[in-house]
């Protein structure tokens, strides 16, 4: 239950991811990273379970003009959980909120939200298992019944307002499954779990990336990259950024099988993908 004087101390911005979020990748690549990210699902490579079963899913709800039912991703940092969300979003033509745990600090904050949100909006909420347990409660409801439940008033003179809030999906996203309590848990209709990625399909990553970057890339060193990207797609978009440096600046600009090992090396990554 919100209390009528629990006001958020600050808005909590959209499509801002935090640190964690992130997975160590720096600030100044955040624009490298959005730009290249997919927007539809035969633009997204890999989780082919995961993006049949959600066609599957957002066509019935279109079909009986309903919100999409709340959605869990869960899975290591930099393997899509983010741009799935948008990708939802994008196929439903909904607007899409994004926010993560540790942002929303007091049931204000995220009371503010919810209640600007419109019909069939998605709320997206990067790791949510870091959500405080005050907060938490307030999705209960809304999860369920889309409404709030504020308090007006102290002590005997207190009183329950029941505010009815807009049909919404909430997506939430964690890396630590283990932490999410269970009463939230039983609360999202579908659970995915990502998996690391392929070899191949990471090739084939390197390789759409690079043409969005405008760069040319041999397939060896693709598969290359690909192999000592840990099987995250973060990772081997942010290999292929260093590499095109090392292209621009010691190379005649594209990357060949030697470039991308001559490169790697530069850059401390070892075969199985591991810096020091």
């Amino acid at each position: 239950m919100i209390r009528k004087d629990d006001s958020p101390q600050r808005v909590a911005r959209g499509d801002q991811p935090d640190s964690e979020q992130l997975g160590a990748i720096k600030e100044e690549d955040l624009t490298y990273e959005l730009n290249l990210r997919p927007r539809t699902f035969s633009d997204f490579v890999g989780q082919e379970k995961i993006k049949e079963n959600l066609g599957v899913f957002i066509t019935a709800a279109r079909q009986r003009n309903e919100p999409l039912d709340h959605v869990l991703f869960c899975g290591p940092p930099g393997l899509g959980k983010t741009t799935l969300a948008t990708i939802i979003a994008n196929e439903l033509k909904v607007n899409i909120r994004s926010t993560s745990g540790p942002v929303l600090e007091r049931q204000g904050d995220l009371a503010a939200i919810l209640t600007n949100l419109s019909d069939f909006d998605i709320l997206f909420i990067d790791e949510i298992h870091r959500l405080p347990r005050i907060v938490e409660e307030v999705l209960y409801p809304a999860m369920e019944d889309y409404q709030l439940d504020i308090i007006i008033g102290q002590g005997p003179n207190a009183r329950t307002l029941k505010l009815s809030l807009p049909k919404f999906t909430l997506i939430g996203a964690t890396t630590r499954t283990g932490l999410l309590t269970s009463p939230l848990r039983e609360r999202f209709g579908v659970i995915n779990r990502l998996e690391f990625y392929g070899h191949s399909e990471l090739k084939k990553i390197v390789l759409r990336s690079s043409g969005i970057i405008g760069i040319e890339i041999k397939d060896d060193a693709a598969l290359e990259i690909a192999l000592r990207s840990r099987g995250t797609p973060r990772i081997a978009n942010r290999l292929l950024r260093r590499i095109r440096d090392f292209a621009q600046v010691k190379g005649d600009g594209a990357i060949d099988l030697k470039t991308a090992k001559d490169s790697l090396l530069a850059l401390d990554v070892d075969e199985k993908g591991l810096d020091d």
